[in-house]
């Protein structure tokens, strides 16, 4: 019975191409760039019709400094499946927009990294309710709106409703062969501020204490802290500071980014800036490390492997390929529940190449076999 509804609902999966292009056109025409909140919230809005059509119930969760966080979750009852995504995109509007077309192939901003990804997530849910399957599995989800900035503001949310939960699937760019994440680095988004005093640059230049000079010796620290052998990375992004030439300056900040394997490389890598800031390498000056978002590595388990075969399994039977991608640089929020002690696995978005560039492009064939893949797989684990 079991093997005929999934079949009623991949049927219908099969003619649903160009309304999931459709879709993801008006997604990706809408800019939703991190720091644009209304642009952010008008995305969740879709998204949120959307559910609340297929029958999910959904819940906006508001956020002081981003756009709406959106909660959604089945009817069903038990063990439940997290699924797991994000609204923003790195591109501030004018600085990329649109949608166009090429033969198969789809360029513009999310369209990728994740819009794509939740075109699939919506599709694969849609399809069991069309089967009379969805209120009999079990499923919740968070698509969150700051996950391009480390989800300072989404990850207690986060780690409040996937509470409990049996697995949990992140909806991120698909990789190589389809292989999907089972290992992602640790990222921390630290603001390193330095502090000093202000002088005339010519009549009291040695009254002065050069907040900029103390950050660049910082910084040059820091910097030789990256070891690639252990997967370590310190990357000094941002740097700003004073405000003329002829002013000795006070003030000068940096935005850094820490990239790290284990939890415990990140706190060391931590402690260590930490102390290269206590140091104060300018005499008068003072350096303070901000932590403005801190996500842990993703861990393999034998229950992910173990999660990764399974989910497989079921892109295969949908034409796609399978196995484990290599240790991922990039961060998620399938770390956040990974650390939390959920079998996690992430990368189940559509093929495509460009992400965070003006190139970013995404293989609308692969939408039905994504979505059909995770249709199975959510039967499977509910029925």
């Amino acid at each position: 019975m079991l093997a005929e509804r999934v079949e009623i609902g991949l049927s219908w999966l099969q003619a649903q191409r160009f309304a999931m292009q459709r879709l993801l056109e008006r997604l990706v025409r809408q800019s939703s760039f991190s720091q644009d909140a209304p642009g952010v919230n008008a995305v969740v809005a879709m998204l949120d019709q959307e559910l609340r059509r297929i029958g999910v119930k959904t819940e906006r969760i508001r956020s002081p400094r981003f756009g709406d966080h959106l909660y959604f979750e089945s009817a069903a009852q038990g063990p439940f499946t997290f699924l797991i995504g994000h609204t923003d995109t790195v591109h501030p509007r004018r600085a990329f927009e649109g949608f166009e077309l090429a033969g198969d192939l789809a360029k513009g901003p999310g369209v990728f990294d994740m819009k794509g990804g939740l075109v699939v997530m919506l599709f694969a849910l849609e399809a069991l309710a069309r089967a009379a399957l969805l209120r009999h599995v079990p499923v919740r989800g968070l698509i969150v709106s700051d996950e391009e900035v480390g989800s300072p503001d989404s990850q207690p949310h986060l780690r409040q409703r996937a509470q409990g939960a049996a697995c949990a699937l992140g909806f991120e760019p698909g990789r190589e062969g389809d292989a999907l994440i089972t290992r992602r680095k640790g990222v921390a988004s630290l603001q390193v501020i330095a502090r000093g005093v202000a002088a005339h640059a010519g009549n009291d230049h040695e009254r002065g204490k050069n907040a900029i000079w103390a950050l660049a010796r910082f910084v040059d620290r820091v910097q030789s802290l990256t070891d690639y052998a252990r997967g370590l990375t310190v990357n000094v992004g941002v740097v700003q500071g004073g405000t003329t030439k002829n002013i000795v300056p006070d003030l000068a900040r940096a935005e850094v980014e820490l990239r790290y394997v284990t939890a415990e490389d990140g706190e060391r890598l931590y402690a260590t800036l930490e102390e290269a800031a206590a140091a104060a390498p300018v005499e008068g000056t003072h350096l303070e490390v901000v932590k403005t978002a801190w996500r842990p590595p993703m861990v393999r388990s034998d229950a992910s492997a173990e999660l990764a075969r399974e989910l497989g399994g079921c892109q295969e039977e949908s034409g796609l390929g399978s196995g484990e991608a290599p240790l991922s640089g990039g961060g998620s929020d399938a770390c956040t529940t990974s650390d939390m002690g959920i079998p996690s696995i992430d990368g189940l978005g559509p093929r495509g190449s460009g992400f965070h560039t003006l190139e970013e492009k995404v293989d609308l064939t692969s939408l039905v076999p994504k979505a059909m893949a995770v249709a199975r797989f959510l039967a499977r684990r509910g029925g």
